[in-house]
């Protein structure tokens, strides 16, 4: 006969259990992995565990010339495609000196401030659906979809725009559009309060949130963390108005950017919620300059076959996840010879290794919420 001990008293609750969330957990946004290791409810350590959809990204950009990159670039971060093609657009147009006309100037800054706010509803209504709450996701998609109503009458396209190109955009904007846009702009507007008094009113969402998975500023600046989730913990950057591209060295006086000090959950999510704020606004600034412009072309006329003179540049720009950057390097070829793509959410979830240890497994739900990632801008 085999005698088998199962654990014996203080020798079984001292051993540390790993636990694996994902790649399949509902609250990871797609697959990504967090292998936890736990001593009782408390997380001792947390590894975030990526690449699960990895498609080589950079890699693919090198056998692309640079008209086809265009389709590459809007997809890692599918939620912020337009402001994806935009820095990869401006990083050929910065090598091949090329001047980009005024009205596809404001024309992409308007687009770009419509797809913010299209990414930041996706968040505002989905983070507290993970918290428990069901009716702002109904919202939030009610006003999405009045806005990518008028994102398809201008692109085609409701989540893959391909509306950039190298010299300025692909076509004119349609007759009357901008009257819809204004309308779609006024009417999300006027229904925003919604996250004010239905969220951010809610005592059982500030319970879960206020004091909850607290970044310090110094670990944003260890990690690289940018966009809203850095300027929740204090670090007062945006290169809309730092390193102004487009039009937004025109936009100063409407361009305001939102910064918490407390570094929580529910710092992040105020953040989120601010910026959608100012990025409406912006549309209408945008829509007021667009309206005073002469007619005029929207694109440049190119060569059959488009070469980027031998050389390197770094093009970045303000995602609505944070600082998107591409680094090109050029032989002189049709295609790029190296391209690094260094996305937000890449370096954000990095952060969750400093954040889980301490607290609940309770409250890594709301932890790995509030940092407002896409799977697919950290895999590339």
């Amino acid at each position: 006969m085999t005698e088998t001990t199962v654990g014996i008293g203080g020798a079984a609750e001292s051993t540390d259990m790993v636990l694996n969330i994902g790649p399949q957990h509902p609250s990871t946004h797609g697959v990504l992995r967090l292998r936890l290791v736990l001593d009782g409810e408390v997380i001792r350590s947390a590894e975030p565990v990526v690449g699960y959809m990895h498609r080589g990204a950079e890699k693919l950009f090198e056998a692309r010339d640079y008209r086809q990159i265009v389709m590459l670039a809007n997809r890692h971060d599918w939620l912020s495609a337009f402001s994806s093609e935009l820095g990869v657009v401006m990083a050929v147009e910065r090598m091949l000196g090329m001047e980009v006309p005024e009205r596809a100037v404001w024309a992409r800054t308007l687009l770009a401030e419509l797809n913010r706010v299209l990414n930041h509803l996706m968040f505002l209504g989905s983070y507290p659906l993970e918290l428990g709450g069901i009716t702002p996701v109904f919202h939030a998609f009610r006003e999405r979809e009045e806005l990518q109503a008028v994102m398809e009458e201008a692109s085609g396209g409701r989540m893959h725009y391909m509306f950039n190109r190298v010299g300025g955009l692909k076509e004119d904007l349609p007759a009357g559009w901008t009257g819809r846009v204004r309308q779609a702009v006024a009417d999300v507007r006027s229904r925003m309060d919604v996250y004010d008094r239905l969220v951010l009113g809610n005592e059982i969402f500030r319970g879960r949130t206020r004091g909850i998975g607290v970044l310090s500023r110094e670990a944003v600046h260890a990690y690289g963390v940018s966009g809203p989730i850095a300027r929740a913990s204090g670090v007062d950057f945006d290169l809309r108005r730092d390193e102004p591209y487009l039009a937004y060295g025109e936009l100063a006086d409407v361009l305001r950017v939102a910064v918490r000090e407390e570094g929580d959950c529910l710092a992040r999510f105020e953040c989120l919620l601010d910026q959608t704020h100012n990025s409406l606004d912006l549309a209408d600034a945008c829509l007021d300059r667009m309206e005073q412009l002469p007619p005029g072309p929207v694109n440049q006329r190119l060569p059959k076959v488009l070469k980027a003179p031998e050389g390197h540049t770094y093009a970045w720009t303000e995602n609505p996840l944070g600082v998107n950057g591409y680094y090109l390097v050029s032989k002189g070829e049709k295609t790029p010879y190296r391209m690094k793509l260094r996305s937000a959410s890449f370096n954000n979830i990095q952060a969750l290794a400093e954040l889980l240890p301490g607290t609940l497994v309770a409250d890594m739900v709301a932890i790995l919420g509030s940092l407002f990632f896409v799977v697919g801008d950290i895999d590339k």
